[in-house]
C-alpha cells in the first residue's frame, strides 16, 4: 500500500510503500515520553521504499536493547515522523501525519507491561464528536 503525508507545517513530506497488516502501537516508556501521549502508532518499511522531502531533524536514543534508534521529526513543528535503526535500512513511519492513517489498523501491540492502564478501559469512557 502506497501510503503519504506531511508534518503539520507543511515542510516535510513522505511517502512509502508498507504492508497494512504491519501496523502496530507502541506502549514503552520512551514512546510515550516521546509522543507525550500513552503510547505511538507506527508501521515499517524498508528504506528503498521512504522518500522524504525536507530536512527532518533528527534525534538518537537508545532502545532498551541497547541498540540506537534515529528519531526524526519536523524542526519547525515538531511532527513526529519516523524511527528507524542507526543505519537507516528499515524504518517505522509514525502514523499520526499520514493521510491514510484510518485505513491502518495496529495489528499488535507492544511493551503492553508499561501500557496506560486506562487505556483497556478507553470504549467505556465518554466520546465526544468535538469540544463538549
Amino acid at each position: 500500500m502506497k501510503i503519504d503525508g506531511s508534518c503539520h507545517c507543511g515542510k516535510i513530506t513522505l511517502t512509502a510503500e508498507v504492508d497494512p497488516a504491519t501496523a502496530m502501537t507502541c506502549h514503552c516508556v520512551d514512546c510515550q515520553i516521546l509522543a507525550g501521549g500513552p503510547c505511538r502508532t507506527g508501521i515499517p518499511s524498508a528504506a528503498e521504499n521512504v522518500t522524504v522531502e525536507g530536512e527532518p531533524n533528527e534525534y538518537i536514543k537508545m532502545a532498551e536493547s541497547g541498540r540506537k534508534r534515529v528519531q526524526g521529526f519536523c524542526g519547525v513543528c515538531g511532527t513526529s515522523l519516523y524511527a528507524a535503526d542507526e543505519n537507516k535500512t528499515r524504518f517505522i513511519i509514525r502514523m499520526g501525519f499520514l493521510n491514510q492513517r484510518e485505513q491502518l489498523t495496529p495489528t499488535k501491540h507492544i511493551y503492553q507491561d508499561s501500557s496506560a492502564s486506562w487505556l483497556k478501559c478507553i470504549e467505556q469512557q465518554q466520546w465526544f464528536a468535538r469540544m463538549p
